[in-house]
């Protein structure tokens, strides 16, 4: 497959328009099979479910050349799990997750000439996303639904490599208790919108959100988990009820258990422990890891003491052994890795 002309090495993370995605609607009950299109363009009628009452959900994953020159995407079955808890919990009808698997192999194999090269730096980013297609007007979940995939080149995250970042403890909540923050629905990010905005206004690269409840623990950020190195080397990362189930975390506590020999803890993280890490970082499958060099907590200053020039050492194994997996270098569980091409 002769690749696209493109800069691979000097991609952005932004959208770019490819040759097909997948389209399958849900009407009279039932889905229908779906197919791959051109058209990039989504017609919905002015009184779509999704503009009123912002029934939608949404999944993230990459598609990678491996050393050896396959085309993978990693553990897309728990991304089809977490969309059908999405679903549920909006009241929309679940995409089975065997097909949802299946139909992004589908858009991947068709969109391979998009893949970007191993050693490129640069993926191939999977949007899988569901919406309420049909009018509503009355305050309750619409009668159809459209699922689509598309796929779109992106470069790193970070150009240059990651850096430490400073991130602020926010003043907003980013879920209500007993509500929507543990699902990836369109309209959580919504509402981090404003909070992310006014963190790079006063110069933080992130927000650092607590328990809605009591505002005295650690959950996560807008888009990403938080992951904590002790001093003698134990990974601790969040345990919440509100907190999004991150593919990449649950992919990073297995690589420190049974690739690095840690100890691992998931647990409630008091806002006060936060000092006494050595090392801070948050993960997610755009960046994998990012690291935290400071966190500002009004007045107070906490400088993480992995400090600010590069990724501690302890998140630079666990990042090094986890996209090793994922670009064929380190031999994967079994399951994990989906080969495409």
């Amino acid at each position: 497959m002769e690749k696209k002309n493109l800069d691979w090495a000097n991609l952005s993370f932004s959208y770019i328009k490819t040759d097909k995605r997948f389209v399958a609607n849900y009407k009279n009950g039932a889905w229908e099979d779906g197919q791959l299109i051109d058209d990039d363009k989504v017609v919905i009628t002015e009184c779509a479910g999704v503009l009123q009452y912002s029934q939608s959900c949404f999944e993230g994953l990459k598609a990678y050349t491996t050393e050896d020159g396959h085309v993978v995407c990693f553990r897309p079955d728990l991304n089809a799990q977490r969309m059908e808890d999405s679903c549920r919990r909006l009241e929309m009808p679940v995409f089975p997750a065997a097909r949802f698997v299946d139909a992004v192999v589908e858009t991947v194999r068709a969109n391979l000439a998009w893949v970007p090269p191993y050693g490129s730096g640069a993926t191939l980013y999977i949007r899988p996303y569901m919406f309420a297609s049909s009018a509503v007007i009355g305050v309750k979940p619409a009668d159809e639904y459209q699922f689509r995939i598309l796929v779109t080149p992106v470069g790193p995250y970070f150009k240059g490599g990651a850096k430490p970042i400073t991130i602020r403890v926010s003043d907003f909540d980013r879920a209500a208790p007993r509500g929507t923050g543990n699902i990836k629905a369109g309209l959580n990010y919504a509402m981090s919108l404003h909070p992310i905005m006014d963190a790079h206004r006063q110069g933080y690269a992130e927000n650092m959100y607590l328990d809605p409840a009591t505002r005295t623990k650690v959950e996560e950020t807008g888009g990403a988990n938080f992951i904590f190195i002790t001093k003698d080397g134990k990974l601790v990362t969040p345990k919440s009820d509100s907190i999004l189930p991150s593919i990449t975390r649950r992919s990073l506590l297995y690589v420190a258990q049974h690739y690095l020999n840690m100890e691992v803890e998931e647990r409630e993280v008091p806002l006060t422990e936060v000092p006494s890490f050595a090392e801070v970082g948050l993960c997610g499958t755009a960046a994998v890891i990012s690291p935290v060099g400071k966190i500002v907590n009004h007045d107070e200053e906490i400088c993480v003491p992995s400090g600010m020039d590069a990724m501690g050492p302890v998140l630079t194994k666990l990042y090094d052994t986890l996209t090793g997996i994922q670009m064929g270098r380190i031999e994967a569980p079994e399951g994990w890795i989906k080969h495409i091409a």
